[in-house]
């Protein structure tokens, strides 16, 4: 490799890391546990980890529930809108039953954008109980074929479960389908 890579690729790799630490150093909601330690013992010294599991768009942690597992079974994990209107507001609600033997803990769901908002029960779903999703799709000015995806986190194996929406987003009728206006001499 030639000098002026070489140069390249340490700059940003030096870039990374401070950008790294700044974003570590400026999350407020972080607070780090750090191990007790006796003098006496004899233990190695393991580093501070974080404990929240809060997670914003910039961060790369994913909430990890370390409770018991369960399983989750939707009735459909993709749904078609088939064609639809830009701005225009689509509710789809995801069925799902708690097929384990021990509580289904949802901790989030998140959707591939912000045009699809998914709402999840926050308390505990009992074994052989069932709850919903509900996803609201709104197109805005999106245009043709569209597929958007919402990502569930749960104390399952695996941790998250992907479902997926599409549609055909076409102008609305407000969208360029006015009659000509006719100007005269």
């Amino acid at each position: 490799m030639n000098d002026n890579v070489k140069t390249g690729l340490l700059v940003a790799f030096s870039i990374l890391t401070l950008v790294n630490t700044v974003m570590i150093f400026s999350d407020d909601d972080v607070s780090y546990d750090r191990p007790e330690r006796s003098i006496s013992t004899s233990a190695p010294i393991t580093p501070a980890t974080p404990t929240n599991t809060a997670m914003d768009n910039n961060a790369a942690v994913v909430p990890q529930n370390t409770g018991p597992k369960t399983a989750i079974q939707f009735t459909e994990m993709e749904h078609d809108f088939g064609t639809i209107d830009q701005n225009t507001t689509n509710p789809k609600v995801f069925s799902f039953t708690n097929t384990g033997d021990e509580p289904l803990i949802i901790s989030d769901a998140k959707g591939s954008c912000g045009c699809t908002v998914p709402e999840y029960p926050r308390q505990p779903i009992a074994p052989g109980e069932t709850g919903n999703i509900k996803v609201v799709y709104s197109p805005g000015t999106q245009a043709n074929q569209q597929t958007k995806s919402i990502t569930i986190t749960a104390n399952t194996e695996p941790a998250t479960t992907v479902l997926r929406i599409k549609a055909n987003v076409t102008p609305g009728e407000s969208a360029g389908n006015a009659a000509p206006i006719e100007i005269g001499e």
